[in-house]
């Protein structure tokens, strides 16, 4: 029986691109770990998508994926468009390279998306929102 965990996502760039921001919440009965980092050259969706990435790259053991992301973009991809890159072998698709993470990361789990609205009060959500914009914020600084 597969564990089920919870990952909450967010990713925060500042001029998108500019300094990138992410953050994942993992969330596993009363057990909470925080993944997060920032990039200095990076887009919104590719701080969406790396929070997701990181976040699934980080479990120990094959699980059951509740993915929470306000990033439609990061959840229409997972729930709708995979399948259809990866046999038109991403022809026309941007963030190639983190696509095939995210395959390759997600590949022993199941995973299932679910979108919520931004900045409306999901407290998860605006954890992330606010550890991913930091990180970027941090980065940013410390280029100065």
């Amino acid at each position: 029986m597969m564990k089920t965990i919870y990952l909450y996502c967010d990713g925060s760039s500042l001029g998108n691109p500019g300094f990138g921001g992410y953050c994942a919440i993992l969330k596993y009965k009363d057990k909470k770990k925080i993944v997060k980092g920032a990039e200095k050259n990076a887009t919104n969706n590719q701080m969406e998508l790396l929070a997701a990435i990181r976040g699934i790259e980080s479990l120990k053991e094959p699980c059951n994926i509740k993915l929470v992301s306000d990033s439609n973009y990061v959840v229409k991809a997972i729930n709708e468009w995979l399948q259809g890159w990866i046999k038109k072998d991403f022809k026309n698709v941007k963030n190639i390279e983190l696509w095939k993470r995210y395959i390759k990361a997600a590949r022993v789990h199941k995973v299932e998306a679910t979108w919520v609205k931004g900045h409306n009060g999901h407290e998860e959500n605006e954890e992330c929102d606010k550890i991913a914009r930091n990180e970027a914020e941090n980065l940013k600084g410390m280029s100065k």
